[in-house]
């Protein structure tokens, strides 16, 4: 089979990363597959880049993905790159397709979703308003509020110990600008941001934060985009306060939203425990893929 790979100008990028693209076409000028290459370019991320291919399905095992892949590994050796990260569905070809070019696994995440529909909403109001003594919840849209601000980029830190397993994501630094610039980044996209924090009741700092994201017109469903609590403050239910205040504000506010969404990394205890309390089922399981340059 003939095709050509072509270099696309992508331009999306963002105040952490930039992408390169490649699309491979038949000789009518088809599409048969596309490859996008994330390069962060942050402080403490700035050797990894982060994979997406596609093939069309009926254009498989033509070296169509090869040849992309080929493509997007030499472009992250040439930006001096030493890991590429790539996700796949566990069980489907692109899973067999890493597994097989030198890709190894390094982390696996169980996806789990929430029929709000199935939701009893009694049970979840009165996880709410379980008493946490030293403890408040409050709730924000979009951006964190200034008197927040700096509290909650500090809070951001607790998920520098989340399970990642053996995947060399490198560090995230997280301060006012970046959490703001991220709240910016779904506006943008025509998503709204919904944050759940736990405040210290002594300091009114925030200890730990839960973000979920729902689209614009409140409909399909909702996504978990991270709770975390601060390590020393683990262990006395916040987590599950937080996720179960978010899933009352949905309830509330998106009544035609059908379900929320997360992931979690299969070493996750704790957050699995959390999930599977609230009546998340799980979907289906992914692997993380890294490939050592």
């Amino acid at each position: 089979m003939s095709f050509d790979i072509t270099p696309l100008a992508d331009p999306e990028a963002s105040a952490s990363s930039r992408r390169v693209a490649w699309i491979a076409s038949g000789d009518d000028g088809v599409p048969l597959g596309s490859a996008f290459l994330r390069l962060f370019t942050k402080a403490g991320q700035e050797h990894l880049a982060e994979l997406q291919l596609a093939v069309h399905g009926a254009e498989r095992r033509q070296g169509v993905g090869t040849r992309l892949l080929e493509a997007a590994v030499e472009a992250a050796r040439s930006e001096r790159r030493r890991s590429v990260i790539a996700q796949a569905v566990q069980g489907s070809p692109a899973d067999l397709f890493l597994a097989a070019r030198g890709f190894r696994q390094v982390l696996t995440l169980t996806y789990a979703r929430l029929p709000l529909a199935d939701v009893d909403r009694a049970a979840v109001e009165a996880l709410v308003e379980v008493p946490h003594p030293g403890y408040r919840l409050t709730e924000w849209e979009g951006t964190v509020p200034d008197e927040l601000a700096r509290s909650f980029a500090e809070s951001r830190r607790a998920m520098d110990d989340m399970p990642m397993e053996g995947t060399d994501f490198g560090t995230v630094v997280w301060d006012v600008e970046r959490v703001v610039e991220a709240a910016e980044a779904v506006a943008r996209r025509g998503e709204l941001l919904h944050t759940v924090a736990v405040l210290d009741a002594t300091d009114g700092g925030v200890v730990g934060f839960s973000e979920l994201v729902v689209p614009g017109d409140g409909l399909g469903d909702g996504q978990h985009y991270g709770t975390a609590v601060v390590p020393a403050h683990r262990g006395r239910g916040l987590a599950r306060w937080m996720k179960a205040a978010a899933v009352r504000h949905v309830l509330a506010r998106h009544p035609a939203l059908s379900g929320l969404r997360t992931d979690t990394a299969q070493s996750n205890g704790p957050m699995l425990a959390v999930n599977d309390s609230l009546g998340y089922l799980p979907t289906h399981h992914a692997v993380e893929y890294q490939l050592d340059l």
